[in-house]
């Protein structure tokens, strides 16, 4: 999930429960106008930075504890990484969302849609 500075949802990709998220990070950003992608440490690898840089934006992405290099990041602009949680918090206020009760996925991500149509509206 893809959100503005705002919060208002701009490209969402939906993944298998088991699948990490970070292998989608670059298909989330390809294509992306914006100066700063801010991301939690499940994002901090070499080819996420790289994709990142490479379409000239700053990655805002802490190092992982174990990185033998610290790579420093902005922590003011860091503090706005929690817009992602609180977008799906709005989506889960729709019960069809929260509750999961569609079988395929293509549903769910139809109405994810009609949730974030919604969030947009307000």
């Amino acid at each position: 999930m893809a959100v503005s500075g705002l919060g208002l949802p701009t490209r969402l990709i939906l993944t298998p429960g088991q699948a990490a998220d970070s292998p989608q990070a670059e298909a989330l950003i390809d294509g992306l106008a914006t100066e700063v992608v801010v991301a939690d440490k499940g994002y901090d690898s070499r080819a996420v930075v790289e994709a990142i840089e490479s379409r000239g934006a700053k990655a805002v992405i802490p190092s992982l504890r174990n990185r033998k290099i610290q790579r420093p990041y902005d922590r003011d602009r860091y503090r706005d990484r929690n817009l992602v949680e609180r977008f799906w918090h709005k989506a889960k206020q729709y019960r069809r969302v929260a509750t999961r009760y569609d079988k395929t996925a293509k549903n769910f991500l139809g109405f994810v849609h009609v949730a974030s149509i919604m969030i947009l509206l307000r």
